[in-house]
């Protein structure tokens, strides 16, 4: 039988690795803009594309059914998110961020890009390309098995 080296298993390796970036995310998020991890990833989202469908969100963000749900119910509730009816399917509806989610997005682009940076500093320009690339083949082969 062959053993695993838990400390060298790339599995193992990206989930710890996630977890501890999320952690940070997440203490850093609530405390400064009382958010959630999956309301900033709601908010992130919508900033680049608009207006989205909560299915569509779901897919864009790897978030279930739930996590868009309850996001997006206190995002509105915040006013941070609208929700309007699809013109076309009067059965769906889009999302959509507010002013004041578009307001609290553009202060929150400076501190996930300084987080960001925090992160990686010990990263040349290189290696955070690397690293991207690295990451999105592991996507590609996760999600064509």
């Amino acid at each position: 039988m062959s053993l695993l080296t838990l400390e060298e298993f790339v599995p193992y390796r990206l989930s710890v690795a996630s977890n501890a970036v999320s952690s940070r995310i997440s203490q850093s998020y609530r405390k400064r803009f009382n958010l959630k991890v999956s309301e900033w990833r709601l908010i992130a989202i919508l900033a680049e594309t608009a207006r989205m469908t909560p299915q569509d969100i779901g897919k864009a963000g790897e978030l279930d059914k739930i996590t868009v749900s309850r996001a997006a119910t206190v995002l509105m509730k915040r006013g941070l998110v609208a929700q309007n009816r699809n013109p076309e399917d009067g059965r769906s509806h889009f999302l959509s961020l507010t002013p004041q989610g578009q307001d609290l997005y553009a202060q929150i682009v400076p501190a996930a890009k300084a987080m960001e940076d925090a992160l990686l500093a010990g990263f040349s320009k290189e290696d955070r390309a690397q690293l991207v690339r690295l990451l999105r083949r592991i996507e590609a082969a996760a999600n064509s098995t």
